[in-house]
């Protein structure tokens, strides 16, 4: 018994050792351990629940999925923000401590973490105001792919060849992005094509138009149209341009399709698609 008691003693003396003093709160490994329990606790909790908010609840609204992940993300931060805030309070500390160590983190941040603050507060404002959403299909500098997450720090794009591609929340915010279902999942697309300046140009738009109606991908209830662009160096230079809503996310695999269609039709009726060339004209002159 006596040695039972020691042990508890023990582990009693070594729980309540004083690490540092923060203020007027000594801080010990007790409470240092019930803090850190709380913080994981917390997260854990919180994102099982964001979870089953996701995954059970609003998918019973008929929310979009972009709405979905947007409010799970908003909920998340919202408590897990709260529940920081509450289990400091509580643990004893005194928050005029806490008021200079976030004084000196607001420091930290204006000289080393300027890009990950940065990312964060693009984060919230990409989940609020949604320019981009889960699901859609964005293309940002080089990059072309579907939205498949947004976290506070970054969004994560899957390219057609798999790939996913993270990219920092801020450059939504300070680049251009290009929303291909920003309002619906219509996209129209554009299909350059030159013939030679010998061709019949009313015979040529009906042949494209004719591409546009036998293509099954293309959509017959918004009317393709074929538009006369200019006159090429080399060529009478038109434009194809297509309504589609089963592709929009390939769009290299419907442009190579009316590609194929197109040479094949405008070769059946002898159209012509020239190389490029040039006119040299040589001038003799007598000295």
């Amino acid at each position: 018994m006596e040695t039972l008691k020691y042990i508890f003693q023990q582990i009693k003396d070594f729980l309540d050792y004083k690490i540092f003093t923060l203020g007027n709160n000594e801080i010990t490994f007790w409470k240092l351990t019930v803090f850190i329990l709380s913080i994981i606790i917390l997260i854990v909790g919180v994102n099982i629940i964001s979870r089953l908010l996701k995954n059970k609840v609003l998918p019973k609204r008929n929310l979009d999925l972009g709405m979905r992940y947007s409010i799970a993300n908003l909920f998340r931060l919202f408590f897990i923000t709260i529940g920081i805030i509450i289990i400091i309070s509580t643990s004893g500390v005194d928050m005029s401590v806490l008021t200079i160590l976030f004084g000196t983190l607001g420091i930290g941040i204006g000289f080393g973490l300027q890009s990950v603050f940065s990312n964060f507060i693009s984060g919230i404002i990409i989940l609020i105001e949604r320019p981009v959403k889960v699901g859609d299909r964005i293309e940002i500098g080089d990059t072309t792919g579907d939205v498949i997450e947004i976290s506070f720090r970054a969004t994560t794009i899957l390219t057609n060849d798999n790939i996913n591609i993270i990219v920092p929340n801020s450059d939504f915010i300070n680049k251009e992005v290009i929303n291909w279902s920003h309002n619906d999942k219509v996209v129209r697309f554009k299909i350059p094509i030159g013939v030679s300046y010998l061709s019949d140009v009313r015979l040529v738009e009906k042949l494209l138009l004719e591409v546009a109606l036998e293509n099954e991908d293309v959509l017959k209830e918004l009317p393709s149209v074929v538009r006369f662009i200019n006159f090429g160096e080399s060529s009478l230079n038109f434009e194809l341009r297509i309504w589609t809503t089963t592709l929009i996310h390939k769009q290299g695999k419907i442009t190579s399709d009316l590609n194929f269609a197109i040479l094949e039709k405008l070769l059946q009726n002898n159209i012509v698609i020239p190389f490029p060339q040039q006119d040299v004209h040589i001038i003799n002159s007598k000295t």
